[in-house]
């Protein structure tokens, strides 16, 4: 099989590609621009493309299929050649379907919480050497590669995002896996640029329960309002599972969970992830793990990359980065870290950097959702703003939003890391929260030297 990717620089694009290269396809792509990771991950495999940008000579006649990528657009040349030649032309998630048609699927959707559930799914599932492939959104610890495919596992995990599928298939990604086993954390709008309103945005997910397979699974956070108003009747040909978080105890800074008289003290913390593991626990059931291998193996789950990820500590300091930029999961991960150290001073610092956290039409769904911090900051580039072509912010406009007594507003990250590194107080918990990266800060440097104070 000879595949080509068109945008083989994403994230999950490049993945995807690596993935079918360790199945023995003969992989080529093209992209305009290709970042790190990417770029050395691609080069490691020798599938790195030769130059950037696109050229329709490389769509040629003996390709078996095209991949494309969201990050083409609708009139990329060689999307253009490929269709003219009559080529087979995959979107990312059609691909995986393909791939995965004659294994039980199991999908994990929501608006937060999706990459840290199929993260705890893939850590148990392979402490129990259960063979599976999968798709997850972040690096995890202990596998290799974000994207696995086999001929040989019979499962597939899937980390089921509601973005949408392609430049020519406007379809939220989660649509097309037709899951055996559905797993939904919560609803909380997102992505207004191409949901512009919450209903709108709430319809995509009782279409993907709708495409469950009839006899299969629904697993639920019933401690959503939303998902508690759509899944319990929502359907009478399938198993439907509620959850909410697990009954836990918090002892010395350390989260622990018991199963009978056996404790299973847990490197993660936070109600929000006592809910993702209680929905993990219910899938792995689903796939034939029992509740006491589950426990033995996620007593060594540290998390997934970029979720409540910890930068350094010492006695009295800690600082932690999260990828949260949505309201639900800023509130989520602020939360975690309040109830964990209720002790210490906690400054929150969010990064607005997507489209939705940048529209000031946005803005009022995150009041609220840094009271729980100490010191709360916000940061912004307004050369995000242009390169979204998105209006002007103003301090203003963002304090209104946020509605948070002493909130403190940043556009400079210079100043931004001279604020942080003025903070004196010895008991303090530091969480850096962002999609992006501050303009470039160094987040490991700074957290060290935050600590050191």
């Amino acid at each position: 099989m000879h595949v080509h990717f068109i945008a083989i620089g994403g994230s999950a694009m490049h993945n995807l590609a690596i993935a079918l290269h360790k199945k023995g396809y003969f992989v080529s792509g093209s992209d305009d621009e290709i970042f790190e990771p990417s770029r050395s991950r691609l080069a490691a495999c020798n599938i790195l493309p030769s130059s950037q940008g696109w050229d329709s000579s490389r769509i040629t006649s003996d390709l078996d299929a095209v991949i494309l990528g969201m990050h083409a657009k609708s009139d990329n040349p060689e999307l253009l050649k490929a269709k003219e030649l009559g080529i087979k032309i995959f979107s990312y998630p059609e691909y995986l379907y393909e791939q995965s048609k004659n294994k039980k699927r199991v999908v994990i959707g929501g608006s937060h919480g999706k990459t840290t559930i199929t993260a705890m799914i893939l850590h148990v599932l392979q402490h129990a050497s259960v063979n599976c492939d999968y798709m997850v959104g972040a690096q995890l610890e202990g596998f290799d590669v974000m994207v696995r495919l086999t001929e040989e596992a019979g499962v597939m995990v899937i980390e089921g995002d509601e973005y949408l599928t392609s430049p020519i298939d406007l379809r939220p990604k989660f649509h097309l896996y037709k899951p055996d086993i559905a797993l939904l954390s919560g609803i909380a709008w997102d992505h207004i640029n191409v949901f512009p309103t919450f209903n709108n945005y709430i319809e995509q997910f009782v279409i993907f329960i709708n495409q469950i397979s009839s006899g299969g699974s629904l697993i639920y956070c019933k401690e959503d309002i939303e998902l508690q108003r759509i899944c319990p009747d929502s359907r009478n040909d399938i198993r439907i599972i509620p959850y909410a978080a697990i009954p836990h105890e918090i002892s010395h800074g350390v989260t622990k969970v018991s199963l009978g008289n056996r404790h299973f003290p847990l490197q993660i913390f936070g109600r929000h992830n006592l809910m993702n593991l209680n929905g993990a626990r219910l899938v792995c059931n689903e796939l034939g793990i029992s509740d006491l291998t589950f426990y033995e193996a996620i007593e060594s789950f540290r998390g997934a990359s970029k979720r409540l990820e910890l930068i350094a500590k010492n006695d009295s300091r800690v600082v932690y980065k999260d990828f949260a930029h949505a309201p639900s999961k800023v509130k989520a991960t602020l939360e975690a870290v309040r109830e964990q150290f209720p002790a210490r001073k906690v400054i929150a610092c969010l990064e607005l950097h997507t489209f939705s956290s940048l529209n000031k039409e946005f803005l009022s769904q995150y009041r609220g959702t840094l009271d729980p911090a100490d010191t709360a900051i916000v940061y912004f580039s307004p050369h995000a703003l242009q390169l979204k072509r998105l209006p002007e912010l103003t301090e203003k406009q963002v304090k209104e939003g946020f509605n948070k007594t002493g909130l403190e507003v940043y556009t400079d990250s210079a100043q931004l890391v001279d604020r942080l590194l003025r903070e004196k107080d010895p008991e303090a918990a530091l969480l850096l929260m962002s999609s992006g990266n501050y303009d470039g800060i160094d987040l490991e440097d700074l957290g060290l030297r935050w600590i050191n104070l």
